[in-house]
């Protein structure tokens, strides 16, 4: 957030657009009036003439440009556009720099805007936020840039974001929302309805009313149409539902999005450890959480990292490197092994044109297991409980699916080559696909007991797992029969 580079102070402040005298260029000159492809994506034309008006340093035909399109589609243009761009395009659109913008941003293309704005502007963004994606905001800047944007918040807004940064990343602590209407249960259906009309700073979303004891514990949920169909008279504790699910403030966040997938949650409120009322977590942020926790899974299992196209580079390279020589360790593993066979394969040229076949069609099996497991953990579908029924499972499911490709594999083979060759990959596929089976549920079952992340390097060592043995099968199959003399 360094001063010599940042945006004037008033940015996101500005009550009007450029002035009229900035520009002579007319976008409609140059754009068609539709700006979306059939895909509801900025159209290439419509990105190059913003980009032709940034080079220009023309406001007015930037401003004129973007003015029309939703704060979503503003923030995929400003990801769109090149980082040196960036910074220019939020000048150049002030005002329509709104917080539904930088809500939407990408981490790390917000994370360098934010570092191009003054800890002032920053705050204003802030301010203008919910609290959880005001923590979102802060949370990434450093310790100094951080203590500079608290010192110029309102501290309403200081205490509450303080308050959700003391808590573990990824919990709900972190993403709860601080804005939720709780009443205490003496109320009447009148009394909460004449409540709710006179408080006219209930500018939130909410889509049910927590009732709450004098000690401020949940006691139970009014859901809002409750609220409308029953006469005023009935009292809130005839009324409401008293079985609710309660959201412990230092939850892992997947955990909590499991329960709202579980239970069919639209809110669910969040309770410190002494079981007050702090928060809530409503249904959108599950899905935002959902989204982000299987896109992460899936590039975890093929060792990509962060796997974001505004990745720096130098996270992006440290990231996937570590495990591309981890999986070049595995592959000497298997090389080796092919090695101790070298003289079998001299010998009998059809081991080496078939071998990799039966390291590629294990490897597979055990991806497509593998990925079960690791989806299966992740939903507490496959627990301690249960971890020798799916293992039974899976093997008996690799079998069949080994004695399928055993009988295509054994006869194509027995008609290209001989009899005895056709033999000796069906039993060779049998073993490996029934071994990646094996290895797709135990490895991420190891990684899951040893509090490791299951997704995160079990496709190295799966793998690993299935070349090995594939070869270590079929070739040590081939000299035991004798096929190399």
């Amino acid at each position: 957030m360094a001063d010599d580079r940042r945006l004037d102070d008033d940015l996101l402040t500005a009550e009007h657009g450029p002035e009229s005298g900035d520009a002579e260029v007319r976008p409609d000159d140059r754009v068609d009036d539709e700006r979306h492809d059939q895909e509801n994506r900025l159209k290439p034309s419509f990105v190059s003439a913003v980009h032709d008006a940034l080079a220009a340093r023309d406001k007015g035909a930037v401003y004129t440009l973007v003015e029309p399109l939703h704060a979503a589609d503003i923030a995929d243009l400003i990801e769109l556009l090149q980082p040196s761009e960036r910074a220019q395009l939020a000048s150049a659109i002030s005002d329509l720099m709104t917080s539904d913008v930088i809500a939407e941003l990408n981490d790390y293309v917000r994370e360098d805007l934010m570092d191009t704005l003054s800890a002032h502007a920053v705050a204003i963004i802030a301010e203008q936020l919910d609290t959880d994606d005001a923590v979102q905001l802060i949370e990434d800047l450093d310790a100094a840039d951080q203590a500079a944007v608290m010192a110029e918040l309102e501290p309403e807004t200081r205490a509450a974001v303080s308050s959700a940064l003391a808590y573990p990343e990824e919990t709900a602590g972190r993403l709860m929302s601080r804005h939720f209407v709780a009443v205490p249960e003496h109320m009447s259906v009148g009394d909460l309805i004449d409540y709710l009309r006179e408080n006219g700073d209930i500018d939130h979303d909410f889509f049910e009313v927590f009732v709450i004891d004098e000690r401020h514990h949940p006691v139970g949920t009014c859901a809002l149409n409750w609220i409308l169909t029953t006469p005023r008279s009935v009292r809130l504790t005839d009324l409401m539902k008293r079985d609710q699910t309660l959201i412990p403030v230092t939850m892992d966040q997947e955990e909590a999005a499991l329960m709202f997938q579980k239970y069919a949650l639209i809110s669910a409120a969040v309770v410190d450890d002494s079981g007050r009322l702090v928060g809530q977590m409503t249904v959108d942020d599950v899905v935002h959480i959902i989204s982000e926790e299987a896109g992460e899974d899936a590039l975890l299992m093929s060792g990509a990292g962060d796997g974001d196209i505004n990745e720096p580079l130098r996270e992006a390279y440290s990231s996937r490197v570590r495990w591309l020589i981890a999986n070049l360790g595995t592959a000497v593993v298997a090389s080796s092994i092919i090695a101790f066979f070298g003289a079998a394969i001299e010998q009998l040229v059809a081991l080496a044109v078939l071998m990799p076949i039966v390291a590629s069609i294990g490897g597979n099996a055990g991806t497509q297991t593998m990925a079960v497991a690791v989806r299966a953990i992740a939903t507490n579908q496959l627990t301690r409980s249960n971890t020798k029924r799916i293992l039974w499972r899976e093997f008996r499911v690799a079998l069949m699916n080994g004695g399928t490709i055993a009988v295509l594999i054994g006869l194509a083979t027995g008609l290209l080559f001989t009899p005895m060759m056709g033999v000796v990959i069906a039993l060779a596929m049998v073993i490996n696909i029934a071994i990646a089976g094996l290895a797709g549920v135990a490895v991420p079952v190891i990684f899951e007991r040893l509090d490791q992340d299951p997704a995160v390097a079990s496709s190295v060592f799966v793998t690993m797992i299935t070349d090995s043995m594939g070869f270590f099968a079929f070739l040590g199959l081939a000299v035991a029969m004798g096929l190399t003399g």
